[in-house]
């Protein structure tokens, strides 16, 4: 044991252990729902202990050994319950399983994260629910942070992975890396879930920091485990390039006491220039290789932005054209936002602002911060402050990021002060 510790260090230690944890535990013994209980136990009781104890000489080994004894607990407990019924002969408890111990890795075996992440994914489960599962599970985010990444009430998403969780389980799918066709079938639903983990992490959307730099981390360190496993697939390449060069920018993000600096204000000296480097060579490497699809596209946008020397050195019409290509394959409501800010850089910001009115009528982002925050932007660039004013308020009032918050309100303030 090393010597006492801050809390908040061990809640660093604790977030990337966790989906490790889970994976190791579920490849042992199986029962996923279950195993997630044990294991959040265990790191209550980790976070409980390790700050008056100290941390233990091998804390993924101690997490697991408590998890596990829970788990045996709460099987047993089980067992008890459903002792008179024909269930309880397909239970097996822990100490009798032959497989390889939970806190070594089977011979040959993945990365267990990578393997939890395809089993989050499994074709039993909706969509939705491949990505909540993952999410709370992998990422290890929040049932709220999930809900709000949906756009529906907590209760709905609690609802949803409970039942994610029983279908896993009742699938009895073993704990090993699918193949082939079945591979193929998960793979969309997993990138897909890196990505908004990425972004969860890359500017969060709720709470007092910008960045939560864990989960972009987590979400990068997965799409390598993914990359390395399908070096050849365009699109896992693409979502690595993707994060990596967005995530170059991020020491310049924020200002010395966490407040949001936009891009165009960034000093691109404090870009992190291997990350570039490395995206755009991975990016080179996938596009000839046939049809882009969304990652790809949205990689070499971000290329386009973080090889220019200057914000005034953008290449925006390149930009505009990128997002034309990427419409015609997503109906995503953001791309259509940020298309039509690429086109006001462009061609100047009324153009923008036209653009701006047929979006106002879809539900899906009518009611975004971000919808309101570039009308705002285009508004002022348009030389109109005092509509801009009223539209970085309305942005202001829609996003529960305290630093998105506070930037928008400075934004609206500088315009009320310019009057």
């Amino acid at each position: 044991m090393t010597a006492p510790v801050p809390g908040t260090e061990v809640e660093d230690l604790l977030r990337p252990l966790a989906p490790q944890v889970l994976g190791a535990v579920v490849r042992r013994y199986g029962h996923f729902d279950v195993a997630e209980d044990a294991v959040q136990e265990a790191l209550l009781a980790a976070a409980v202990q390790w700050p008056g104890d100290g941390v233990p000489d091998s804390p993924r080994a101690w997490l697991i050994t408590v998890a596990s004894r829970r788990l045996t607990d709460l099987l047993r407990n089980e067992q008890a319950r459903l002792r008179r019924e024909d269930a309880v002969a397909r239970w097996t408890l822990p100490d009798q399983w032959l497989a390889p111990a939970a806190d070594r890795a089977a011979a040959g075996a993945a990365d267990d994260t990578l393997v939890l992440l395809f089993l989050c994914c499994h074709p039993a489960l909706s969509p939705a629910s491949q990505i909540a599962l993952t999410l709370r599970a992998v990422g290890g985010l929040t049932t709220a942070e999930i809900a709000r990444a949906f756009l529906v009430p907590e209760a709905t998403m609690t609802r949803r992975i409970s039942r994610a969780k029983r279908l896993v389980k009742e699938s009895r799918i073993p704990f090993a890396l699918p193949t082939g066709a079945e591979r193929a079938e998960r793979l969309g639903a997993v990138l897909h879930v890196l990505y908004l983990i990425f972004n969860e992490g890359y500017a969060g959307t709720s709470g007092p920091n910008l960045q939560r730099t864990e989960l972009s981390a987590e979400a990068i360190r997965l799409a390598r485990l993914v990359h390395r496993l399908l070096p050849d697939d365009g699109e896992v390449t693409g979502l690595l390039a993707l994060m990596l060069l967005t995530d170059a920018r991020r020491p310049a993000r924020t200002g010395p006491h966490g407040e949001l600096i936009p891009m165009a204000e960034q000093d691109r000296a404090h870009w992190n220039a291997d990350q570039i480097t490395e995206g755009v060579a991975l990016l080179s490497q996938a596009l000839p290789r046939g049809r882009p699809g969304p990652y790809q596209l949205q990689a070499a946008i971000a290329a386009v932005h973080d090889e220019a020397p200057s914000a005034e050195a953008t290449d925006w019409p390149q930009i505009t054209a990128l997002y034309e290509l990427l419409m015609r394959i997503s109906d995503n409501p953001v791309v259509a936002l940020n298309h039509a800010v690429a086109v006001a850089m462009a061609q100047g910001p009324h153009t923008g602002l036209a653009l701006l009115e047929g979006l106002g009528a879809d539900k899906r982002i009518a009611e975004d911060h971000r919808l309101h925050a570039v009308r705002a932007h285009l508004l002022e660039m348009a030389g109109d402050h005092a509509a801009a004013r009223d539209s970085y308020e309305a942005a202001a009032r829609r996003t529960t990021s305290l630093p998105q918050q506070r930037y928008l309100r400075t934004r609206a303030a500088r315009l009320a002060d310019d009057r």
